[in-house]
């Protein structure tokens, strides 16, 4: 059995952990207090992200880190806050003032012991004996919503420290996800709780492999193996189709062509980008919900007929597929409607 060990580094990787660890709860039909809810949940595919105790408490397997303490008391007072192992949440005493190297350099290194410890405390816990899967990073760089000028420097010093310490990294663009939440969800004035619900679901689904059982699963490894052509090309495209609000969910009912239609629009992507300049070298599509492979096939054969959809001449016309039998879930009272199937 695979486990996975999330660690949330930063405001916005708190912020971003504290909502997709509400979402794994619901997923999972796991209360805020750790216990499962044995009308909802009950099964054993918890296990790969929670650990349990001896009294049936369901513990995620997670750290969360911050340099300042404001944050983190947000997730200590909040609606989950007796989901979360107290060593699990550290922080230090003053923040990094938005200067990367303060906190690459300096502060962060007081307290990097302490977090790889606790870390290391974990992966003892954890029932594999092996780590070699890929954990991917998510960096999100600072568009018009930015708090701070110098976001855009602080995210491109980040990205590149991952060129050597990971094996893959999905990039989130603020700007992109905001442009979907006016778009399709109708929201003017998107919040970053607003972005962060959107960004979980991405989350959600590059880890739902793990977690659920599916026709075609995709493991972590797998997305490595399938899309990162060179060491530090690692940094894969991400789209999300399905984003429709409720109100829309009434009257619209999406197919299996148009979600896979839709994963190759660039409204849909996470990243401000237009890929049609260029050409792909790999594309995997990983679905949930209701979905059966036959209609998959259809579709992706449609799209290899779409001149606007282009491959690389010297890399095969290959798709990677995973199905997952989970359908999305989403936080009740939120912006997402629940959908049937999405890619």
């Amino acid at each position: 059995m695979r486990e996975c060990v999330s660690i949330h580094v930063g405001q916005a990787g708190v912020q971003i952990g504290n909502v997709c660890w509400e979402l794994y709860c619901l997923e999972h039909g796991i209360q805020p207090d750790g216990q499962i809810d044995k009308t909802i949940g009950g099964g054993d595919d918890s296990s790969n992200t929670f650990s349990e105790t001896g009294a049936g408490k369901h513990m995620p397997r997670a750290v969360f880190v911050d340099l300042e303490p404001m944050v983190i008391d947000e997730v200590c007072t909040g609606t989950y806050r007796q989901l979360f192992h107290p060593e699990q949440l550290i922080t230090g005493k003053e923040d990094a003032a938005n200067n990367y190297a303060r906190g690459h350099y300096t502060i962060g290194k007081e307290i990097i012991d302490l977090v790889l410890d606790r870390i290391r405390k974990l992966l003892i816990m954890a029932r594999s004996p092996s780590w070699s899967s890929p954990i991917p990073q998510l960096e999100t760089p600072a568009p018009q919503v930015s708090t701070a000028v110098v976001e855009p420097y602080n995210s491109i010093l980040t990205t590149h420290t991952t060129l050597e310490h990971s094996d893959c990294a999905f990039m989130v663009d603020n700007e992109a996800i905001c442009d979907i939440c006016r778009r399709n969800l109708n929201i003017e004035r998107p919040t970053y709780t607003n972005l962060n619900r959107l960004v979980s679901q991405i989350v959600s689904s590059v880890t739902a492999s793990l977690r659920f059982d599916g026709a075609l699963n995709v493991g972590l490894t797998e997305f490595q193996t399938n899309l990162v052509p060179y060491p530090h090309i690692h940094f894969p495209l991400a789209t999300y189709a399905s984003v429709i609000s409720a109100e829309k969910a009434y009257h619209e009912q999406l197919s299996v062509a148009e979600i896979t239609n839709a994963s190759f629009e660039p409204a849909n992507q996470m990243v401000k980008c237009n890929p049609r300049h260029g050409k792909y070298m790999a594309c995997c599509l990983s679905y949930h919900g209701d979905v059966v492979p036959k209609d998959v096939s259809a579709a992706i054969a449609t799209i290899k007929t779409k001149r606007s959809i282009q491959f690389v001449d010297w890399c095969p016309t290959g798709f990677k597929v995973g199905i997952n039998y989970q359908s999305p879930t989403v936080v009740p009272g939120a912006d997402l409607a629940m959908v049937q199937s999405a890619c």
